[in-house]
């Protein structure tokens, strides 16, 4: 994240260039040096004139001009020509001066420049203000470093030494090293430690860019807040949100409306309206509307529940997404709803618990709970447990094709269901059509029911069409013409579908 003791230390200076007590002081006596060229005194109206070489002290500074007015009576001094004034190590130079002792104020014109053993300001002009305690450059100013590449240049500049704040104003660039900020205003509170930014803010470092509309930081809490189209852009991630808190303490973010969040080396997305993640725990979560997805070569894997717990290695890689109430799941090869799962994006694996249904194509599967294997987003096998059933709608809703048992192992190609296994109390009933030629045209139609009943069961399917059975045990089984099937053994027990229930799309997931 992002440090801003550099800015803090230049605010050091100017605060310390006026503090210093150039331009006031108690002794209000004039005092002209020697080499001074010629003195002129009108005692009507009280003015000096000094011309020539001037080199004078007052109220503590050493001055030099090419010539000066001073009035005594109202301890003001104008000064000409090459001004410079002096103390200790810090200079002071300008085309001309104005000093008012009584009001302790001082304007400075033309290429005013002040500099001490390691800063420097530049500016066309600049008002101090001592009863007030403020300095201001209102014409374009620049503070830079004379030992290194630091510099700051705004419109405008107001100091306030005596409370250690400053800011600036108006196309404000500030540069250290690798560190850039470029913003509308800059403000700098010494005593709070922290940085306010207001307007457009871009901050660059080599290894965070922040973008937001506002925003404030404690550098010495090291924590700070962004608001409006708030973003932090790291090399292999992106976070964005209306509000993004950080904790760099604690290495934690916090984000509150429209939190979006990827992860650039897992090409993971989450969302939500509220968010929050640290490095120190190696923990997140998401909620509000909460969506991750795996973005894959051939598919996108959307999940949403309430709340999306994310539990991460020692690293922070992303090894397992929980969701809590409400888990829908959706990509082209499954949607699935549940109360609980679980995903291991690393593993393409999906953990479905209490009431899970999952759709494939045709195929409706319902458990007790569901273990979901991925190869690049396409379903390669589900393994289905308690009461687990698998429903296939043919002929478009004439007949289902149906399979039950205590455990289903269902195996897929090309996301289409090709083949289970049941394993105890395994029940079937299926719908076996019979194909026909007449006149070089096919014809298919049913030709009635079978219901198979066995301790397990091996299916082979195609399109949701039953196209074999292996038995391991001696089955129980009848077949029924189509005019003789019997209503109540049309269905297995328990029959039930949810179509309505199914998500058309990943908006579906959110609304």
């Amino acid at each position: 994240m992002i440090k801003f003791e550099h800015i803090r230390k230049c605010a050091l200076f100017t605060g310390a260039f006026f503090l210093s007590g150039i331009l006031f002081s108690q002794k209000n006596i004039l005092e002209l040096l020697p080499g001074s060229e010629k003195i002129y005194y009108d005692k009507k109206s009280g003015l000096h004139r000094l011309v020539g070489s001037v080199s004078f002290n007052y109220q503590g500074n050493t001055m030099f001009c090419d010539s000066a007015h001073y009035r005594e009576k109202n301890k003001i001094v104008r000064a000409y020509g090459k001004v410079q004034i002096r103390k200790g190590d810090i200079n002071l130079f300008c085309d001309s001066l104005y000093y008012n002792g009584s009001l302790k104020y001082a304007k400075l014109w033309g290429h005013v420049r002040v500099r001490d053993s390691e800063y420097k300001i530049t500016t066309d002009s600049l008002d101090y203000d001592a009863k007030n305690g403020k300095a201001i450059y209102r014409r374009n100013g620049t503070i830079e470093s004379i030992v290194s590449d630091e510099k700051i240049t705004s419109r405008t500049g107001y100091f306030y030494p005596n409370k250690g704040s400053f800011f600036f104003s108006g196309n404000v660039n500030y540069k250290k090293e690798k560190l850039a900020i470029t913003t509308d205003t800059l403000q700098f509170s010494y005593e709070k430690q922290t940085s306010y930014f207001y307007g457009p803010t871009k901050i660059i470092n080599d290894t965070v860019t922040i973008l937001c509309k506002k925003g404030w930081y404690n550098s010495e809490k090291k924590e700070g807040v962004l608001y409006k189209q708030a973003e932090i852009i790291q090399k292999s991630s992106l976070i964005r949100g209306d509000t993004l808190y950080y904790n760099g303490a604690k290495q934690a973010y916090e984000g509150k409306g429209n939190v979006f969040y990827k992860d650039y080396d897992q090409n993971l997305v989450f969302q939500g309206n509220r968010g929050y993640s640290s490095n120190e725990k190696h923990y997140a979560y998401l909620t509000g509307k909460a969506l991750a997805f795996k973005v894959k070569d051939k598919d996108t894997i959307f999940i949403h529940a309430d709340t999306l717990h994310l539990i991460k290695d020692t690293l922070n890689r992303t090894q397992e997404i929980k969701g809590n109430r409400n888990v829908m799941i959706y990509n082209k090869s499954i949607q699935c709803i549940a109360d609980s799962g679980y995903y291991l994006p690393n593993e393409d694996m999906l953990f479905l618990r209490s009431k899970p249904i999952v759709w494939a194509q045709n195929t409706e599967l319902k458990g007790t709970k569901m273990d979901i294997f991925l190869k690049d987003t396409l379903v390669d096998k589900i393994l289905i447990s308690g009461n687990s059933n698998a429903i296939m709608e043919v002929d478009s809703g004439n007949f289902y094709n149906q399979i039950a048992g205590k455990e289903i192992v269902a195996l897929f190609e090309n996301n289409e269901l090709v083949r289970t296994d049941v394993q105890g109390n395994a029940h079937t009933i299926y719908f076996p059509e019979e194909t026909s030629k007449s006149d070089s045209i096919f014809e298919k139609k049913r030709i009635g029911m079978n219901r198979v009943i066995a301790s397990d069961l091996r299916i082979y399917l195609d399109s949701g069409e039953v196209k074999g059975i292996t038995y391991f045990d001696k089955p129980d089984g009848i077949f029924y013409p189509m005019d003789q099937i019997n209503p109540e053994e049309q269905f297995i027990n328990g029959f039930i579908l949810y179509p309505a229930l199914r998500p058309k799309s990943p908006l579906d997931l959110i609304k």
